[in-house]
């Protein structure tokens, strides 16, 4: 669990400060449309197809609320996936230092944005941005540590989102 939590964190912090050094600010839209939820939004038959067990769901990072963010997670098996929504811009992430290796990809039909967070995790997790009209919601694969003859974390990230995308926000 301390895996996850810090690799959860790492996530989070990958995304936050994505200003560089200073936090976001004139952003009229995130205060005036609210977010989406993904603990209320997907529905728990998208998260058994997706390899996840939704009475593990846990708001937050830890559980805790995280200001101009919703957060949603949930345990598998071998991966966990976390769904993070937000009023930021994919521009953004792309000038957050830490966010790598940036490429245009289709997930379940829709256009999204795939990167990784430079790290220890780097090669057990997979994110994808799919830009909507309330900024950005961000699906990522987290395997877990460990386990031998993990998947590459972006092959489960297309396989899990065939269920989990079509329930995200435009």
């Amino acid at each position: 669990m301390a895996l996850l939590i810090g690799a959860l964190a790492t996530g989070a912090a990958g995304c936050e400060d994505t200003t560089s050094g200073s936090p976001a600010t004139g952003s009229s839209t995130t205060a005036t449309q609210a977010l989406f939820n993904p603990c209320t939004g997907i529905p728990d038959e998208a998260l058994r197809a997706a390899g996840v067990d939704p009475a593990t769901e846990e708001a937050g990072i830890a559980g805790v609320h995280q200001s101009g963010w919703e957060i949603c997670n949930w345990d598998g098996p071998r991966y966990f996936i976390t769904i993070f929504s937000t009023g930021r811009t994919v521009a953004e992430f792309e000038k957050k230092p830490g966010n790598v290796d940036f490429q245009d990809v289709t997930v379940a039909g829709r256009q999204g944005r795939q990167f990784r967070v430079e790290g220890a995790s780097k090669y057990l997790d997979c994110d994808v941005l799919f830009p909507a009209t309330q900024g950005v919601v961000q699906l990522k694969v987290l395997n877990r540590a460990g386990m031998d003859g993990l998947e590459d974390p972006c092959a489960v990230l297309q396989r899990v989102g065939r269920s989990i995308v079509p329930a995200l926000p435009h």
